[in-house]
């Protein structure tokens, strides 16, 4: 029994001890001026574990969010639908029906798409009001606020810089996400292959120090997800969604 014991005790300080760390970060400008790029490879210490990431890290002082809704037919790709206007980076956005009706609220350059539905995976609301951007447990928004922009989704990834417990932690897929930091910066991401739990995770310690996370929403993930990026010099980063989507969100200029 006492073998057993120091045994479990040696496991239990092992997984304690096992995390995700970032082990490269690159970053490339974009043409807007507090708008980057950044490739970012976390391994899992305890397996070896790799996930990456693509971010576009943006301040909120020279860039605003925008939603860009496809609510008709022909439904573009997320990069030809950025090359048709002034966008500098985007992913996929919230959920949508078969017959492509969002899931859950959807504002639009200010008009109300489709209203707040209150369901156990639609947690947060992204929204984007004159210089601020934020994401709001569904309990804490209110349309009061007047949102150019905003897009319901879930769950909640990270809340007050913590991974949020009792995520989904058996199904690996793609996944992008927003999240916001202190101060004016916030995020738009993407990333390979990870579970839930594994993103909340990475989003509460890897980002750290230069970018620490105080909240992270789920976007719709899996075949939706896509992640835009427009270089200095013109051409664009891209990774392709596997099928059409209802809407985008994007960074543009103020």
């Amino acid at each position: 029994m006492q073998v057993s014991a120091a045994i479990f005790a040696v496991l239990l300080v092992s997984t304690a001890k096992a995390q995700w760390m970032q082990i490269s970060a690159q970053s490339e400008p974009s043409p807007l001026r507090g708008l980057e790029h950044r490739y970012v490879v976390a391994e899992y210490s305890a397996t070896g574990d790799r996930a990456s990431l693509e971010l576009a890290i943006f301040s909120t002082k020279s860039c605003r969010l925008r939603i860009v809704d496809q609510a008709n037919e022909p439904r573009l790709d997320l990069e030809e639908a950025m090359s048709r206007g002034n966008f500098i980076a985007a992913v996929n956005g919230g959920y949508f029906d078969p017959d492509y009706k969002p899931i859950g609220l959807l504002v639009v350059d200010g008009t109300i798409i489709a209203p707040l539905q209150k369901a156990r995976l639609l947690s947060g609301v992204l929204s984007a009001s004159a210089r601020k951007v934020q994401i709001s447990r569904v309990a804490e928004f209110s349309l009061a606020q007047k949102p150019e922009a905003a897009v319901e989704c879930g769950p909640m990834i990270v809340d007050l810089g913590k991974s949020v417990r009792g995520l989904e932690s058996t199904r690996p897929a793609r996944r992008t996400f927003a999240a916001t930091g202190a101060g004016d910066k916030a995020v738009l991401g993407f990333c390979s292959d990870v579970t839930l739990a594994d993103l909340s995770s990475i989003l509460a310690t890897v980002l750290a120090p230069d970018f620490k996370v105080q909240r992270a929403l789920n976007l719709d993930g899996g075949s939706s997800s896509a992640f835009w990026f427009k270089r200095a010099n013109g051409t664009a980063f891209s990774i392709a969604e596997e099928k059409p989507v209802r809407d985008f969100v994007a960074i543009v200029p103020r």
